[in-house]
């Protein structure tokens, strides 16, 4: 390698470890997520299948419809989440604020809840629900924009999270049917949420709260250079 080639590696090693550029990348990807966001949400209503179903399938989607409805209302929860966390991660990746521990703790919890969504609609199309039109399945909710600090977007996103999981609850239990014959009883769709959501759920919600301790703790004690300690330790 010659002086010239290792300068130059030199040069971009420092830009790639740069906070500063690290900083501007997360929020180019942001705001990139933002458009693809709306672009997606405009092209929904010409998402419709055109093909003819075969009549042999006629007897397959054999969810009932209220299991079907809640679970449609389930993925619009699960994309509410997402698109709040994208919220406060854009709001903690601003130079004003600064917090890249926060900003890239919420880009994962925006991303995580939208697979939520995501695996729900493949369940949804597994089971044969999704043979019509899927124009009504997702639409690009309205968020709250705060200036949050991080104990209050941690204390929101709990609450945020807790929501989702009595949502999961309410679709469980729905989904469980009423005839005491059983039925109605979506036995897989409810051992698949309690086994896989439940659990994620539940564990996010210990892991936020450990956090909300910590911070209050490290605030109580440093004030603001405790929150500046604890976001470089996210």
């Amino acid at each position: 390698m010659t002086t010239h080639e290792s300068e130059l590696k030199d040069i971009n090693n420092n830009n790639n470890n740069n906070p500063k550029n690290k900083m501007m990348k997360l929020s180019a990807s942001i705001c990139l997520l933002v458009v693809l966001a709306v672009a997606n949400q405009a092209q929904a209503d010409s998402l419709k299948c055109s093909i003819r179903s075969n009549a042999v399938f006629k007897g397959w989607p054999d969810m009932k419809r209220p299991c079907v409805e809640a679970m449609r209302n389930q993925i619009q929860k699960e994309i509410f989440a997402s698109t709040q966390y994208l919220a406060m991660a854009a709001h903690f990746a601003t130079d004003t604020v600064n917090r890249p521990g926060f900003a890239e703790h919420f880009i994962k919890a925006a991303k995580e809840e939208r697979e939520h969504g995501s695996k729900l609609v493949e369940y949804l199309s597994m089971r044969g629900q999704l043979t019509d039109t899927v124009k009504n399945l997702i639409s690009v909710p309205t968020v709250a924009v705060e200036k949050w600090s991080g104990l209050s977007a941690l204390e929101a996103a709990f609450k945020l999270e807790t929501e989702v999981t009595n949502s999961i609850r309410a679709l469980i239990k729905t989904c469980e049917g009423t005839a005491k014959s059983g039925e109605d009883n979506d036995y897989h769709l409810v051992d698949y949420l309690t086994g896989v959501y439940l659990e994620e759920q539940l564990t996010g919600q210990r892991e936020l709260a450990g956090q909300i301790t910590t911070l209050e703790k490290m605030m109580s004690a440093h004030g603001e250079l405790g929150e500046f300690l604890f976001d470089k330790n996210m």
